[in-house]
């Protein structure tokens, strides 16, 4: 479960940042990047968080991993406050992110090995694990290659496998599938449909409308750190005004 409750987030501005922004923060001390955010995710749902470029998916998906604190109100993770409790937070989250680096002279195997050992895996389920992983995503052929010699798609699959290795409860994706082709993508889909089956709870960011049809169970829409809808694709389905989901996407935002 993730329970994230009336969330706020400001970040401060220095004044290259507010030279680098424009004339409109010239004169401002602070940047409001999540305004009053509330939502929950429950076991066994993949929960969609919806947004264009720069709508806050990314801060609240890194307070949700106790990267970044809130300037105020709450989010709990697996009953843990992230917060007061960030080290179990952490022990029972898993999270990726494009962005993710990995260590060029490792191989896959050794990569996934060495979260594996951070997390106190035994072996013999370490093994188990792994085999179960790197074959729902066609990691075994370059397992033993160099990262740094990988294309993008298996260092993003390589990531995943990373992310995932010790089986936490709670799963968070941000943007898993940006920039990978058509197969890749659809692996990692297919992925995160296996942690929902799995009982996990699952929250992921796209811009991608295909993907919130194929897989989600609920989604919520921010826009400017502010949340727009929050509900399930049935409740999401049911209040449109438009033929399809872009183009309702486009219409909550724009009115926004």
């Amino acid at each position: 479960m993730i329970e994230v409750g009336n969330v706020t987030k400001e970040f401060s501005l220095s004044r290259q940042l507010r030279r680098e922004m424009g004339r409109a923060y010239k004169d401002a001390k602070s940047i409001k990047a999540v305004d009053g955010v509330s939502f929950e995710c429950a076991p066994g749902r993949i929960f969609g968080l919806l947004g264009p470029n720069g709508a806050g998916k990314t801060t609240i998906l890194r307070m949700i991993a106790t990267m970044l604190k809130p300037t105020g109100g709450f989010i709990k993770v697996a009953g843990y406050d992230t917060q007061k409790d960030g080290q179990r937070v952490r022990e029972n989250i898993g999270f990726m992110t494009g962005q993710t680096a990995l260590y060029d002279r490792l191989t896959p195997n050794e990569m996934v090995k060495y979260i594996a050992d951070l997390h106190g895996m035994e072996p013999a389920r370490f093994t188990e694990r792994r085999d179960e992983l790197f074959t729902l995503l066609n990691i075994h052929e370059f397992a033993d290659r160099r990262i740094g010699r990988l294309s993008s798609g298996m260092k993003q699959k390589t990531s995943i496998a990373r992310t995932i290795i010790h089986d936490a409860e709670v799963m968070v994706f941000d943007e898993p599938t940006e920039g990978l082709d058509v197969m890749t993508s659809r692996a990692i889909i297919d992925l995160i449909r296996s942690c929902s089956s799995d009982g996990k709870t699952v929250i992921f960011s796209t811009h991608r409308m295909g993907e919130v049809k194929l897989i989600c169970d609920d989604i919520a829409i921010i826009h400017k750190g502010i949340l727009y809808f929050n509900g399930t694709v049935e409740q999401f389905e049911a209040q449109m005004t438009k033929e399809s989901y872009e183009d309702e996407f486009i219409h909550l935002v724009g009115e926004g």
